[in-house]
């Protein structure tokens, strides 16, 4: 498994003229190992072998969720993609990668592996991950506008588990639903908060 996501993109990218084409068929061909592309509901009844209660600092997950404090907040995202980091009382931090637009997410996904706990890339795989650790370094400076706090009580569904074989296409399906903002609002504001040099 390739594990330089964004080295990979940037490759097929050297033909304009195919690039985007080429990359639309593999996406939708990568999207049927794990369900619709369109419809998060349809996608968790579907993947009901992966759907799990309770979650693993470090793998990936996908579930519906509600904020608390909705009306008060600029805009959210009702279906996240996130590899938890640290659980708290009540509930868990996760690093929600629909907030980075496409090329952002590879970029960190690229930064993540090197914290994968194996390179088997299986169901035994997951991120060794802490916000000390991604905060010191510079390389994973771009999941600050991804770190989200989420209630236990608020979550809608089970959670889908994405093994780490399958990263690569969750990571670019059009899932994120936000609400309040478009995601080109979102990911405009997202690369604001990321700062170039620290």
């Amino acid at each position: 498994m390739a594990t330089q996501l964004f080295t990979g993109i940037l490759e097929n990218a050297k033909d304009p003229s195919g690039a985007t084409k080429s990359a639309n068929m593999w996406l939708r061909e990568q999207a049927q190992s794990i369900g619709s592309v369109n419809n998060p509901k349809q996608l968790l009844s579907k993947q009901t072998d992966r759907l799990v209660t309770n979650i693993t600092v470090g793998r990936m997950y996908l579930f519906m969720y509600d904020p608390k404090m909705k009306d008060e907040l600029p805009y959210y995202d009702r279906f996240p993609l996130i590899f938890p980091f640290r659980r708290v009382k009540g509930g868990f931090y996760g690093i929600n990668m629909h907030y980075l637009p496409h090329m952002l997410r590879a970029k960190l996904m690229d930064a993540l592996y090197a914290l994968a706990n194996n390179q088997n890339y299986d169901d035994s795989t997951k991120l060794r991950l802490s916000y000390a650790l991604l905060h010191k370094a510079s390389k994973f400076r771009y999941f600050e506008p991804c770190v989200k706090h989420y209630l236990n009580s608020h979550v809608k569904t089970r959670f889908l588990w994405v093994p780490a074989d399958q990263w690569e296409t969750a990571l670019f399906l059009p899932l994120e639903r936000f609400v309040g903002a478009t995601k080109q609002q979102v990911w405009r504001d997202s690369r604001r908060m990321i700062q170039p040099n620290r």
